[in-house]
């Protein structure tokens, strides 16, 4: 019977416990306005949860969604890929200023009070769509994703610089200040925990793999098929992706998308090549089926033991940008690494 009683003070001590974390988490914080919110450098401050938004940015949209707010979203633009299938009847309700870059114009005729951007080559300092200064003239606040702006200088190069290797933290800290600026820091809490669980349970699934045993390099895109490539450098998501699974990239650069030439690729010789799956149709390249045919077909690159024994594998391009969907990119991979048996090599 003391071993009975034992039992159930610990059982009623953990169920205890975890009511308590249950409760703690089904109330969080209320958002205290005035809210200051300190983002790239610049000083945003809210005086109520905004109501009309445009966000610019595939990510920044869906994480939006994600959070309940697409009532709030009365705007959108800058799309590669279908929205999650989650968010397709949501979506519908939402306008589409631009697949591509939106206007200036295009932008404000919605009355924002919020414009919510994923990168400040579109919106920043030197934006092809409009600076911050110019929303700061209509008294409009840019809330701009942290991952394009810490650790990384935009002015440097076409994609930019990165001083500091991304990492998911920047994706969790979008997410937690977005529901802090709209007042839903529970759904915050939750989008945070269950990516969270997702990335180490596909951790968990290589963790035998030994750490660099595998390579790899991520094909973006080429202005031309006759020219180098757009390959994916160290310190972005897809270098974030191959780091955390103990793969290492052939491609030593810091900035996001290198061109290299594929003789320097085919003498790295990579395990696997990951290739970028994207609506957009700016360069031929930009469709997976031509990547694919040329890899097969071109007199350098088919000689590579990856293209030689099909490890090539595809992955959404949302997945290789510094988004919420990196989590599905290092889902993808893992699970590539177990399907195509190197695990037990």
């Amino acid at each position: 019977m003391k071993t009975m009683h034992s039992k159930t003070i610990i059982l009623a001590a953990a169920i205890s416990c975890f009511s308590i974390a249950v409760h703690s988490n089904a109330f969080a914080d209320e958002t205290h306005y005035p809210l200051t919110v300190k983002n790239c450098g610049r000083t945003l401050v809210f005086n109520k949860a905004p109501e009309r938004v445009v966000s610019v940015g595939q990510n920044t949209t869906e994480i939006l969604y994600a959070l309940g707010l697409s009532d709030n979203v009365k705007g959108t633009a800058l799309w590669y890929s279908p929205v999650l299938p989650q968010f397709t009847e949501v979506n519908k309700n939402v306008k589409m200023l631009s697949h591509d870059v939106p206007s200036f114009e295009s932008i404000i005729a919605e009355k924002p009070d919020l414009v919510a951007s994923h990168q400040e080559w579109v919106i920043g300092p030197a934006g092809s769509a409009a600076t911050y200064d110019q929303f700061k003239d209509f008294e409009i606040p840019v809330y701009t994703a942290p991952a394009d702006c810490v650790g990384k200088d935009n002015l440097a190069g076409s994609d930019g610089l990165r001083t500091a290797p991304f990492t998911m933290d920047l994706i969790y800290q979008e997410i937690s200040e977005l529901a802090l600026i709209f007042n839903v820091q529970d759904k915050g809490e939750k989008l945070v925990h269950d990516l969270k669980g997702r990335e180490q349970a596909a951790i968990d699934k290589v963790k035998n793999l030994p750490k660099g045993k595998i390579s790899a390099v991520f094909w973006y895109s080429s202005a031309d098929l006759d020219i180098d490539p757009y390959v994916a450098g160290d310190l972005g998501a897809p270098g974030y992706i191959m780091k955390i699974l103990g793969i290492k990239n052939v491609i030593d650069s810091n900035y996001e998308w290198p061109t290299v030439g594929w003789e320097t690729i085919v003498k790295a010789n990579p395990t696997i090549i990951v290739l970028a799956e994207m609506d957009r149709r700016r360069f031929p390249a930009d469709d997976v089926v031509v990547k694919r045919d040329f890899l097969k077909k071109d007199s350098v690159t088919k000689l590579l033991p990856a293209v030689e024994n099909d490890r090539l594998v595809n992955m959404d391009v949302q997945s290789m940008n510094t988004t919420m969907r990196t989590i599905d990119g290092i889902e993808k991979l893992a699970n590539a690494i177990v399907e195509l048996g190197l695990l037990k090599e």
